[in-house]
């Protein structure tokens, strides 16, 4: 075990896949196994394949496993697009028919998550299982926290009773939505230390907030395109709502829940989706809002002994 901690902080080198004209970039380890479904790891917002590298370390002598970068995301493409749950469905069902060959167990954190269980519901012939570490996106009834909406609340003043409180709320929305102001916010989000903090607020263990987690976020948030992917994530509408994608699926579902999330009610929203799938696999770990990087050594055998129960 201290040899796969050791060398799960190296970088693990990659490649790229073209896809609809654009550059994707993706990791692969292990080996094929018979009568195993590989895996396909997919990060949050603002993260890349290098958020995984602890779990690939950790699962492939057992898996053939991929991680991706989405699009906009890391050091795939970041092309001027509408950037939704749909473009990325679509990314990862394609991945999966052209680049992996065969149905594959997807796993997500936060917005990868979501893009995860979007793919399961909407195209059940290309995945086996879903593991969701976090899962962002909302349901019907309520708006659910993810990454992005935390981020609008934090810099978009909730509304007050008061009119003169309202006037301002709505002086300050329409103040971030000039140009200027959504670039000097993009400015101020992608320096180091703000990156730092924020890690620091949704890691229940600060220790694991290294400089390499901080510069592998801050990284791509410097390459062309970054800013334009930012405000398209936090202009365009939602994508389909968690009990709808729910009430579609088919494949075994595993739950992987850091309940010290402060982003997120783990316990209050883990009763939203047995609500919609309540034949699902859930576990409660403490950690923050990213388990996976922050506990690999509890994610990894939960999620190795789950796959391998469903593939029997």
């Amino acid at each position: 075990m201290q040899a796969t901690t050791a060398s799960s902080t190296t970088p693990i080198p990659g490649k790229y896949w073209q896809w609809r004209g654009h550059n994707i970039y993706y990791v692969r380890a292990g080996e094929k196994q018979p009568q195993r479904s590989p895996l396909l790891l997919v990060h949050g917002f603002g993260a890349s394949t290098d958020h995984w590298r602890k779990n690939i370390t950790g699962l492939c002598q057992d898996f053939e496993v991929f991680a991706i970068d989405l699009l906009g995301f890391g050091r795939s493409a970041k092309p001027k697009l509408q950037y939704c749950g749909d473009l990325w469905r679509d990314q990862l069902d394609d991945f999966i028919s052209e680049v992996i060959g065969q149905k594959a167990v997807v796993a997500g954190n936060s917005l990868g998550g979501y893009a995860c269980l979007s793919v399961a519901a909407q195209s059940p012939d290309s995945v086996a299982g879903v593991v969701l570490l976090n899962s962002a996106g909302p349901f019907s009834e309520t708006q659910s926290i993810s990454e992005p909406e935390t981020l609008k609340s934090q810099i978009q003043p909730p509304k007050q009773p008061s009119a003169l409180e309202k006037l301002l709320g709505y002086g300050a929305k329409w103040i971030f939505q000039q140009p200027l102001a959504q670039f000097l916010l993009f400015q101020y989000l992608r320096q180091g230390w703000v990156i730092r903090q924020t890690l620091e607020k949704v890691y229940l263990d600060k220790s694991a907030v290294t400089d390499q987690l901080v510069e592998e976020i801050a990284r791509p948030a410097y390459d062309p395109g970054a800013l334009d992917v930012f405000l398209s994530i936090f202009s365009n509408p939602q994508g389909e709502k968690n009990d709808v994608l729910l009430k579609q699926l088919t494949c075994p579902l595993l739950l992987l829940w850091g309940e010290a999330d402060p982003w997120i009610n783990a316990r209050e929203r883990s009763q939203k989706f047995r609500q919609y799938y309540p034949e699902l696999t859930e576990y409660f770990l403490r950690a923050g809002h990213c388990p996976h990087d922050e506990v690999p050594e509890q994610v990894n055998p939960l999620l190795r002994d789950w796959v391998l129960s469903i593939s029997q």
